[in-house]
């Protein structure tokens, strides 16, 4: 790193070290006050209880337990996945506009459920995460397919155009196999994006998997900073930039299949929390991707809570209420870049 001109890269340490630290508590707190909040309020003491002397015949240890912790912990879990994966993007692709959700990443997810959920009766959740990861893939090839037809690569705004034309294709594949096997139900209510009915079976085998994948984003983060400026600058500093940008891929796609097997294409949550973390601690990786993970799973919890609490008992979708504050940021982001619409 210190090869690279000090003008390049901006790293603030100590403000990184602040973020992380803020990120742990904030998450924590963002969890305690998620789980004791909905159609029955619980007090922090009797969340407190519930997790470390656990008792059965107590309802509200049952709800904390059995439904609202599972339910968080995985929001957490999927924001987390989300929000790195839409930090590796930007930083392969040098792309302020890239996320899983814009760039068909999550549709394809979505549609590789579909097949699974059409063509196989009995499914397990191991199952759910592969044909995620394979739908992923799929769209991830159809966008760089369509840019490498044009020589030099499409322009960032292109990249989310392209992204949105393969989305609105695989959405539509997905209704289609949806409304020819009568999954349209499940699968719209899926679609809408959320968390319920979490439960730590799944999250047995989501952790790891989504653990594994924040790790290898940190162990990468170094060179992951070194392209962000260019594959010119990577080379010259003897990074293998191609055999990088295929395990930060392999990365994204294992995160978001993982992440959208749970939640469903949840948008913008990836595309947010980069850029917020930027601002705070500059743009070296090595802070970004930790304080993305972190901040990306409060967003998502907090997000859940306030959807439980807008109608209680029944539920909005997080994937709506992700979006009221997506939309603006993508449109101020546009606007914030106009050269990349030239």
């Amino acid at each position: 790193m210190n090869n690279i001109k000090e003008s390049a890269i901006t790293s603030r340490p100590k403000t990184g070290v602040f973020v992380i630290l803020a990120g742990f508590v904030g998450l924590l707190f963002s969890l305690a006050l998620s789980v004791s909040v909905g159609a029955a309020d619980l007090t922090l003491k009797t969340v407190w209880e519930a997790i470390f002397s656990y008792n059965p015949s107590r309802e509200a240890d049952q709800i904390i337990m059995g439904i609202r912790l599972p339910r968080e912990v995985g929001a957490a879990l999927t924001g987390a996945a989300f929000a790195t994966a839409g930090a590796i993007m930007q930083g392969i692709t040098r792309n302020p506009l890239a996320e899983p959700g814009l760039l068909g990443l999550n549709a394809g997810a979505s549609f590789g459920l579909a097949c699974l959920l059409a063509f196989f009766t009995n499914t397990t959740y191991i199952m759910a995460i592969l044909f995620s990861f394979l739908g992923a893939s799929l769209g991830a090839i159809l966008l760089f397919g369509l840019a490498s037809l044009k020589k030099g690569g499409f322009s960032p705004l292109r990249i989310v155009l392209a992204g949105a034309s393969i989305s609105a294709l695989l959405i539509a594949l997905s209704e289609g196999v949806a409304i020819m096997f009568k999954l349209s139900q499940d699968l719209a209510f899926w679609m809408a994006g959320g968390v319920s009915g979490t439960s730590w079976s799944q999250l047995q085998v989501m952790a790891p998997i989504v653990g594994i994948g924040l790790l290898t984003a940190i162990f990468f983060s170094r060179s992951l900073t070194i392209l962000s400026f260019g594959d010119e600058m990577a080379k010259g500093l003897g990074q293998r930039t191609t055999l990088i940008k295929v395990i930060l891929i392999l990365v994204v796609l294992v995160l978001a299949g993982a992440a959208v097997s749970v939640a469903g294409p949840i948008m913008f949550v990836g595309l947010m929390t980069p850029h917020i973390v930027r601002a705070l601690v500059g743009t070296d990786y090595r802070w970004i991707i930790p304080g993305s993970a972190l901040a990306g799973g409060i967003l998502l919890v907090l997000a859940d809570t306030t959807a439980r609490m807008i109608n209680p008992p029944f539920e909005t979708p997080v994937g709506a209420v992700i979006s009221i504050i997506g939309v603006p940021f993508f449109l101020y982001l546009i606007r914030k870049r106009g050269r990349l619409t030239q």
